[in-house]
């Protein structure tokens, strides 16, 4: 019998996060391929320009993120998390095949933006109820002691999609595609990947186990309805946000936002970037499991503190130290730096807010105000970032980013430990 559980949790496991893997693959396919495709769907600027109409875009996949968090996780509380899980996979499939089959701006004006706007509005609405349902599974398809573990495995395979988006490209780059040719059309490549892959992902998913949390809180989840539900727990929800503002704002700043910015500001070349991000992110990817398995051990508050410490003082020392460097080694070991410091935030943010949370609100206390802070720092990091670049004060961006930590910390701080306090 306990072998047949430990298969079962394992099979769960696997689905969700192979799901999980494609999901954001497929939402990180449009930044790592961005450089190639924005002079696609925008009229003819300077690079700069095309980029901050990209990165609005971006920005705007990122607003819709709440929505989806407070639709899907009411969805995933109400119907389970089996059923969530496969509506979101279906979404993100759908915005992809958008992207890779709409023709450009010179061929159907602006139709070419909007279809790009709609795309991403639905795989950010995708994304907005992919994290908050995936978390709740995890975390409660964990065992109590390897629930950091657990968490550390999902941000693995967020990050392996991540991983892939850029796997992909360097493909492209460096075996199959020249540069003209990937401007042209090999851009549209990695989208027609990621809308095959979620159909895969879409068939194991329906083979998922509900677990058996939901099964129990089932008649709870009843009794009121979610906003009322939701209402009960203002400090759960609070810390959410502000545990996660410091703590992706660092993480897509020396992630997504790298790429970018080594080709538009340190002046690397378009390769040269894509294989420090892609190689500072395999390690960070890594790391992953083993802080999740730590935070086991040690809690996950004294984590979240350290990271938050050691992220306020370094943002705008190795920003500063990057903006100089002209050298491709340099820029890895100071964004490995900086993702060595974020993991310890990252692969138990999960399992965190997930363990804040009695069952019948679970998803929608994780994905909405997770979702709503995500949008508000993560997915306008790029936007403000170029925009302080564009009027010539780029450096204000770094002490931006410092203050948003500096709040972070303060709510690790007075926060209590999850790990002690977990409502799993």
């Amino acid at each position: 019998m306990r072998d047949a559980r430990r298969r079962g949790r394992f099979s769960s496991v696997f689905g969700g996060s192979i799901g999980n893997l494609v999901e954001w693959y497929d939402w990180y396919t449009y930044s790592a391929f961005a450089i190639y495709f924005a002079h696609v769907f925008f009229p003819d600027g300077n690079q700069t320009a095309k980029l901050l109409n990209v990165a609005a875009i971006f920005a705007v996949g990122f607003l819709v993120r709440p929505v989806g968090g407070w639709i899907m996780g009411r969805y995933a509380d109400r119907r389970g998390r089996k059923a969530a899980l496969t509506l979101s996979v279906n979404l993100m499939c759908i915005g992809s095949l958008i992207i890779a089959v709409t023709p450009g701006y010179a061929t159907i004006g602006l139709a070419a933006p909007t279809l790009l706007v709609f795309a991403r509005v639905l795989q950010g609405f995708s994304v907005g109820g992919e994290y908050g349902t995936s978390a709740t599974y995890m975390s409660e398809i964990a065992t109590p002691e390897q629930r950091g573990f657990y968490s550390g495995i999902l941000y693995m395979t967020l990050v392996m999609g991540q991983l892939l988006a850029l796997a992909v490209l360097l493909l492209l780059q460096f075996v199959f595609l020249d540069a003209e040719q990937l401007s042209s059309w090999g851009w549209r490549i990695p989208f027609l990947i990621g809308a095959a892959a979620a159909l895969v992902a879409l068939y194991l998913r329906r083979n998922l186990q509900e677990t058996e949390s939901f099964e129990q809180g089932k008649k709870r989840a009843g009794e009121a309805g979610h906003l009322q539900l939701l209402l009960r727990y203002p400090r759960e929800t609070f810390t959410v946000v502000g545990l996660t503002m410091g703590g992706t704002l660092y993480f897509y700043v020396f992630s997504n936002y790298m790429q970018k910015y080594l080709v538009n500001t340190v002046g690397l070349t378009a390769g040269e970037s894509t294989l420090v991000s892609a190689g500072s992110l395999f390690i960070f990817m890594l790391l992953q499991p083993l802080m999740g398995a730590i935070s086991d051990s040690v809690g996950r508050r004294p984590m979240l503190i350290v990271f938050g410490v050691l992220a306020l003082f370094s943002t705008v020392p190795l920003l500063s130290t990057l903006e100089r460097t002209h050298d491709a080694w340099t820029a890895f070991f100071l964004i490995m730096t900086a993702l060595l410091i974020s993991s310890l935030y990252s692969s138990i943010s999960a399992v965190v807010k997930a363990e804040l949370f009695p069952v019948e609100i679970r998803a929608l206390g994780v994905g909405l105000p997770y979702a709503i802070a995500v949008s508000l720092f993560g997915g306008t990091a790029e936007y403000i970032a170029l925009w302080f670049k564009s009027i010539g004060h780029e450096t204000w961006f770094y002490w931006y980013v410092t203050g948003c930590v500096a709040i972070s910390l303060s709510v690790y701080v007075c926060m209590r430990d999850t790990q002690k306090t977990s409502r799993i």
